[in-house]
């Protein structure tokens, strides 16, 4: 379920929208010219599109299959025992979501998001996942289980570290590539105030989507934080809104991450950087047989996973218009926390 193997040298390109596949090895260990091309490629992705594929990223393929292969264990356990696990408040974001409890939309106003939930709810599950030693806000792991709940919590633990790493790493090419010291987010991002989410589209009847066209799998919306390091598997699904308001794929291309920038880093640039929607919808049915065929009622849109990595200024800085992006138009946006921010988002989607 892992993304393995070696990638074609080409993103997507559709409809005026272009994710390029950046390969990110110059910028970790080219000389700084090097750095500097890959680092003005990225933010010109960022300005244009918001979406890139990146490639050769210091992420170890083994560990990345493992945290799928441990995700998917996760999910299997039985209902009761992710119940005991489950997602409180905004404020924490940790812990298990259930099919149907968030909705991801653009909305800000709770009838109409409650109407959403309850006509259209995003078919997924998930595991929020945030540092460690928080205090008042725990982690909820299944090391009170057995012995592959232990092994789950040290191997999330560490990959949620390696993560923070690419993130800061990623966060350096940005601001050079911006014109900025290329150290300049580095006390933004040291805390390590991300998370980590695991997630798990099941398998569903396709009649679902005879039933009610509008289904999706995750709902039209945005990231709130400053970018998303997203590894999918090879079922796909995701699709992102190009300039001419059309949905296009954003094919899994085997051994990268899709990095977007979010809405906050979007309002930090003073939107010179975009926040671009996407959704994740069905994929084609598995064709196993009668229940593959396409007029088949009872064929089955296969099971999907991801594993997610939203990335965020630390909680406790003040966000404003970046240097080079306001002194001559003004800035849009009055300064706000981090924390404060994305509590006020996750709020609205739960």
């Amino acid at each position: 379920m892992g993304s393995i193997g070696e990638a074609p040298q080409k993103g997507v390109e559709q409809d005026d929208l272009v994710m390029p596949l950046i390969d990110f090895g110059a910028f970790l260990h080219g000389d700084p010219t090097a750095k500097k091309a890959v680092a003005e490629q990225i933010a010109e992705a960022f300005k244009s599109s918001g979406f890139l594929y990146l490639q050769n990223h210091g992420v170890p393929e083994d560990q990345v299959s493992l945290a799928f292969s441990e995700s998917a264990r996760f999910f299997e356990r039985p209902q009761s025992q992710k119940a005991e696990l489950q997602w409180t408040t905004p404020d924490s974001n940790r812990g298990y979501v259930a099919w149907g409890r968030e909705k991801v939309t653009q909305s800000a106003d709770p009838e109409e998001i409650a109407r959403l939930r309850a006509s259209n709810p995003d078919l997924k599950e998930s595991v929020e996942i945030g540092r460690e030693g928080v205090p008042g806000f725990p982690n909820q792991w299944p090391d009170r289980y057995d012995d592959e709940g232990k092994t789950f919590t040290h191997d999330m633990q560490a990959f949620f570290l390696r993560l923070k790493d690419l993130h800061i790493e990623v966060m350096r090419a940005i601001a050079l590539g911006m014109g900025m010291d290329e150290d300049f987010f580095d006390s933004y991002t040291d805390a390590g105030d991300n998370t980590l989410r695991l997630l798990h589209y099941p398998s569903v009847k396709k009649s679902l989507w005879k039933q009610n066209p509008n289904q999706v799998r995750a709902g039209e919306h945005s990231d709130y934080g400053s970018i998303t390091l997203l590894f999918q598997d090879d079922i796909g699904g995701l699709e992102v809104k190009s300039p001419r308001g059309t949905w296009v794929r954003a094919k899994p291309i085997p051994g990268t991450i899709v990095v977007n920038a979010g809405d906050l880093l979007s309002r930090w640039s003073n939107d010179i950087i975009r926040s671009t929607k996407h959704r994740v919808i069905q994929p084609p049915p598995k064709e196993t047989g009668t229940e593959g065929h396409d007029d088949d009622e009872n064929a089955m849109v296969p099971a999907r996973y991801s594993i997610a990595y939203f990335c965020n200024p630390n909680f406790d800085r003040f966000i404003e218009a970046l240097p080079g992006t306001w002194e001559k138009t003004g800035k849009k946006y009055q300064g706000i926390n981090s924390g404060d921010y994305l509590v006020m988002r996750l709020a609205a989607t739960y």
